[in-house]
């Protein structure tokens, strides 16, 4: 394995994010970052110059159902399963004492 980063730029970066890093966790971050890298690498290998640009994966399309109006249920539409209601409004048993 091909060490890009080491120790001490794991350090330094820790430091500059303001992390406490303990030893074995610095040894941690600087192979799983190198093994990233590593696979960055393998990526830029690839012949890319007959591929467009592309900003998404997939087609983008709106998913969101038209807009439309439609009359308001009256009140008493609404109160009509309510458990129990008053001059109008739902009742609810006081959370303040």
């Amino acid at each position: 394995m091909k060490n890009i980063i080491n120790k001490k730029d794991v350090e330094y970066v820790a430091r500059l994010s303001r992390l406490k890093l303990k030893g074995e966790q610095t040894e941690k971050f600087t192979r799983q970052l190198n093994t990233i890298l590593e696979y960055i690498e393998k990526l830029n290998e690839l012949d890319t110059s007959k591929t467009e640009p592309t900003s998404h994966v997939v087609p983008l399309r709106n998913v969101r159902r038209k807009d439309f109006q439609k009359p308001s249920p009256t009140v008493e539409e609404v109160l009509k399963n309510a458990p129990d209601k008053e001059r109008g409004y739902f009742k609810v048993p006081p959370i303040i004492e």
